[in-house]
Protein backbone atom coordinates (compact mmCIF):
# COMPACT_ATOMS: atom_id res chain seq x y z
CA UNK A 1 0.00 0.00 0.00
CA UNK A 2 3.11 2.36 1.12
CA UNK A 3 4.45 2.02 -2.95
CA UNK A 4 1.07 2.63 -4.04
CA UNK A 5 0.76 5.21 -2.30
CA UNK A 6 4.26 6.89 -3.31
CA UNK A 7 3.71 6.36 -6.75
CA UNK A 8 0.34 8.43 -6.81
CA UNK A 9 2.28 10.79 -4.40
CA UNK A 10 5.21 11.17 -7.17
CA UNK A 11 2.70 11.95 -9.79
CA UNK A 12 0.51 14.52 -8.17
CA UNK A 13 3.61 16.71 -7.04
CA UNK A 14 4.65 16.33 -10.80
CA UNK A 15 1.74 17.11 -12.11
CA UNK A 16 1.48 20.69 -9.76
CA UNK A 17 5.25 21.28 -10.33
CA UNK A 18 4.69 20.95 -14.13
CA UNK A 19 1.82 23.41 -14.21
CA UNK A 20 3.37 25.84 -11.84
CA UNK A 21 7.18 25.68 -13.37
CA UNK A 22 6.61 24.44 -16.19
CA UNK A 23 8.21 20.95 -17.55
CA UNK A 24 12.17 22.24 -18.25
CA UNK A 25 11.45 24.00 -14.88
CA UNK A 26 10.92 21.49 -12.65
CA UNK A 27 13.64 19.11 -11.98
CA UNK A 28 13.50 15.75 -10.72
CA UNK A 29 14.74 16.98 -7.02
CA UNK A 30 11.79 19.38 -6.98
CA UNK A 31 9.67 16.14 -7.61
CA UNK A 32 11.31 14.15 -5.18
CA UNK A 33 11.40 16.40 -2.60
CA UNK A 34 7.30 17.92 -3.10
CA UNK A 35 6.30 14.03 -2.86
CA UNK A 36 8.50 13.04 -0.16
CA UNK A 37 9.96 10.46 -2.18
CA UNK A 38 13.69 9.59 -3.38
CA UNK A 39 15.09 10.37 -6.51
CA UNK A 40 15.68 6.21 -6.33
CA UNK A 41 11.66 6.28 -6.38
CA UNK A 42 10.93 8.21 -9.26
CA UNK A 43 13.87 6.03 -11.55
CA UNK A 44 12.24 3.09 -10.12
CA UNK A 45 8.73 3.96 -11.17
CA UNK A 46 9.02 6.09 -14.02
CA UNK A 47 12.69 5.98 -15.27
CA UNK A 48 13.12 9.77 -15.78
CA UNK A 49 11.03 13.12 -15.41
CA UNK A 50 10.36 12.55 -18.94
CA UNK A 51 8.35 9.07 -17.79
CA UNK A 52 6.68 11.03 -14.87
CA UNK A 53 5.10 13.53 -17.63
CA UNK A 54 4.29 10.90 -20.05
CA UNK A 55 2.33 8.94 -17.06
CA UNK A 56 0.31 12.06 -16.06
CA UNK A 57 -0.41 12.79 -19.97
CA UNK A 58 -2.02 9.29 -20.98
CA UNK A 59 -3.76 9.47 -17.70
CA UNK A 60 -5.40 12.50 -18.31
CA UNK A 61 -5.70 11.92 -21.79
CA UNK A 62 -7.76 8.48 -21.30
CA UNK A 63 -9.94 10.20 -18.55
CA UNK A 64 -10.88 11.98 -21.02
CA UNK A 65 -11.31 9.39 -23.73
CA UNK A 66 -13.26 6.90 -21.11
CA UNK A 67 -16.24 9.88 -20.56
CA UNK A 68 -16.46 10.28 -24.60
CA UNK A 69 -16.85 6.54 -25.09
CA UNK A 70 -19.93 6.57 -21.74
CA UNK A 71 -21.40 9.32 -23.23
CA UNK A 72 -21.40 7.76 -26.92
CA UNK A 73 -23.08 4.56 -25.48
CA UNK A 74 -25.75 6.76 -23.51
CA UNK A 75 -29.51 5.35 -24.94
CA UNK A 76 -29.82 9.39 -25.75
CA UNK A 77 -30.06 11.17 -29.30
CA UNK A 78 -26.87 12.17 -30.98
CA UNK A 79 -28.01 15.72 -30.42
CA UNK A 80 -27.69 15.14 -26.50
CA UNK A 81 -24.60 13.37 -26.35
CA UNK A 82 -22.95 16.69 -28.47
CA UNK A 83 -24.53 18.98 -26.01
CA UNK A 84 -22.71 16.37 -23.07
CA UNK A 85 -19.69 16.68 -25.19
CA UNK A 86 -19.44 20.53 -24.68
CA UNK A 87 -20.58 20.66 -21.29
CA UNK A 88 -17.83 17.82 -19.95
CA UNK A 89 -15.32 19.07 -22.12
CA UNK A 90 -15.50 22.47 -20.81
CA UNK A 91 -15.79 21.41 -17.11
CA UNK A 92 -12.93 19.37 -18.12
CA UNK A 93 -10.55 21.85 -19.18
CA UNK A 94 -11.62 24.49 -16.66
CA UNK A 95 -10.57 22.08 -14.02
CA UNK A 96 -6.77 22.47 -14.76
CA UNK A 97 -6.04 25.01 -16.95
CA UNK A 98 -2.30 25.32 -16.53
CA UNK A 99 -2.37 21.33 -17.54
CA UNK A 100 -4.08 21.73 -20.53
CA UNK A 101 -1.96 24.93 -21.55
CA UNK A 102 1.23 22.13 -20.40
CA UNK A 103 -0.16 19.75 -22.69
CA UNK A 104 -0.78 21.93 -25.26
CA UNK A 105 2.88 23.37 -25.30
CA UNK A 106 4.42 19.90 -25.57
CA UNK A 107 2.20 19.62 -28.82
CA UNK A 108 3.78 22.60 -30.04
CA UNK A 109 7.67 22.29 -29.31
CA UNK A 110 7.59 18.26 -30.16
CA UNK A 111 11.14 18.04 -28.77
CA UNK A 112 9.83 14.49 -26.20
CA UNK A 113 8.60 12.89 -29.87
CA UNK A 114 7.45 9.52 -27.32
CA UNK A 115 5.03 11.98 -25.72
CA UNK A 116 4.03 14.23 -28.64
CA UNK A 117 3.30 10.93 -30.30
CA UNK A 118 1.14 9.77 -27.47
CA UNK A 119 -0.94 13.09 -27.26
CA UNK A 120 -1.21 13.14 -30.80
CA UNK A 121 -2.71 9.32 -30.97
CA UNK A 122 -5.54 9.91 -28.20
CA UNK A 123 -6.47 12.99 -29.64
CA UNK A 124 -7.03 11.57 -32.59
CA UNK A 125 -9.06 8.66 -30.98
CA UNK A 126 -10.85 11.15 -29.18
CA UNK A 127 -11.95 13.04 -32.17
CA UNK A 128 -13.14 10.25 -34.16
CA UNK A 129 -15.68 9.44 -31.18
CA UNK A 130 -17.13 12.73 -31.56
CA UNK A 131 -16.57 12.73 -35.23
CA UNK A 132 -19.38 9.44 -35.29
CA UNK A 133 -21.81 10.96 -33.11
CA UNK A 134 -22.23 13.45 -35.54
CA UNK A 135 -21.83 11.10 -38.83
CA UNK A 136 -24.72 9.13 -36.80
CA UNK A 137 -27.10 12.30 -36.30
CA UNK A 138 -26.44 12.64 -40.04
CA UNK A 139 -27.68 9.22 -41.08
CA UNK A 140 -30.52 9.35 -39.10
CA UNK A 141 -31.07 12.74 -40.17
CA UNK A 142 -31.35 14.77 -36.62
CA UNK A 143 -28.24 16.70 -37.99
CA UNK A 144 -27.78 18.34 -41.55
CA UNK A 145 -25.00 17.79 -43.65
CA UNK A 146 -22.11 19.56 -42.50
CA UNK A 147 -17.93 19.89 -42.36
CA UNK A 148 -17.90 17.14 -39.37
CA UNK A 149 -14.11 18.07 -38.17
CA UNK A 150 -14.60 21.91 -39.09
CA UNK A 151 -17.28 21.52 -36.67
CA UNK A 152 -15.56 19.79 -33.97
CA UNK A 153 -11.96 22.01 -34.35
CA UNK A 154 -14.38 25.08 -33.52
CA UNK A 155 -16.24 23.76 -30.55
CA UNK A 156 -12.82 22.16 -29.15
CA UNK A 157 -10.89 25.77 -30.42
CA UNK A 158 -13.38 27.96 -28.61
CA UNK A 159 -13.30 25.76 -25.27
CA UNK A 160 -9.73 25.96 -25.50
CA UNK A 161 -9.44 30.09 -26.59
CA UNK A 162 -12.28 30.88 -23.69
CA UNK A 163 -9.93 28.91 -21.29
CA UNK A 164 -6.70 29.95 -22.16
CA UNK A 165 -7.40 33.77 -23.16
CA UNK A 166 -10.55 34.57 -21.55
CA UNK A 167 -9.59 38.58 -21.40
CA UNK A 168 -11.08 38.16 -25.06
CA UNK A 169 -14.58 37.55 -24.15
CA UNK A 170 -14.62 39.19 -20.83
CA UNK A 171 -13.12 43.21 -20.90
CA UNK A 172 -13.93 43.81 -17.26
CA UNK A 173 -11.16 44.59 -15.55
CA UNK A 174 -12.48 42.98 -12.04
CA UNK A 175 -12.49 39.45 -13.52
CA UNK A 176 -10.14 36.64 -11.65
CA UNK A 177 -10.00 33.26 -13.42
CA UNK A 178 -8.57 32.06 -9.64
CA UNK A 179 -11.91 33.41 -8.19
CA UNK A 180 -13.97 30.11 -8.15
CA UNK A 181 -17.03 32.22 -8.88
CA UNK A 182 -15.88 34.20 -11.90
CA UNK A 183 -14.40 30.78 -13.18
CA UNK A 184 -17.88 29.02 -13.08
CA UNK A 185 -19.60 32.20 -14.49
CA UNK A 186 -17.45 32.16 -17.80
CA UNK A 187 -17.30 28.40 -17.71
CA UNK A 188 -21.57 28.34 -17.89
CA UNK A 189 -21.41 31.10 -20.59
CA UNK A 190 -19.20 29.21 -22.64
CA UNK A 191 -21.55 26.31 -22.38
CA UNK A 192 -24.47 27.89 -22.79
CA UNK A 193 -23.14 29.81 -25.79
CA UNK A 194 -21.82 26.19 -27.26
CA UNK A 195 -24.51 23.98 -26.95
CA UNK A 196 -26.60 26.79 -28.64
CA UNK A 197 -24.16 26.97 -31.08
CA UNK A 198 -24.41 23.70 -32.02
CA UNK A 199 -28.16 23.54 -32.19
CA UNK A 200 -28.18 26.02 -34.59
CA UNK A 201 -25.35 24.60 -37.12
CA UNK A 202 -26.19 20.27 -36.61
CA UNK A 203 -30.27 21.14 -36.98
CA UNK A 204 -31.71 20.82 -40.08
CA UNK A 205 -34.07 23.46 -40.62
CA UNK A 206 -37.81 23.83 -40.96
CA UNK A 207 -39.05 23.92 -44.53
Amino acid sequence: MEKTDKRTDIIAAAEKLFCEFGYEGTSTRQIAKESGANMAMINYYFGSKEGVLLEIMESRISGFKSQLNAIDEEKISPKEKMLKVVEQYSARIFLNISFHKLMHRELSLTQRPEIFLKIKEAMAQNLTVIESIIQKGITEKIFRQVDIRMTIISIMGTINMVATSPNKVVPDQNFDMNNKKDKEALRDRLVRYLQDLILTHLTIPQK
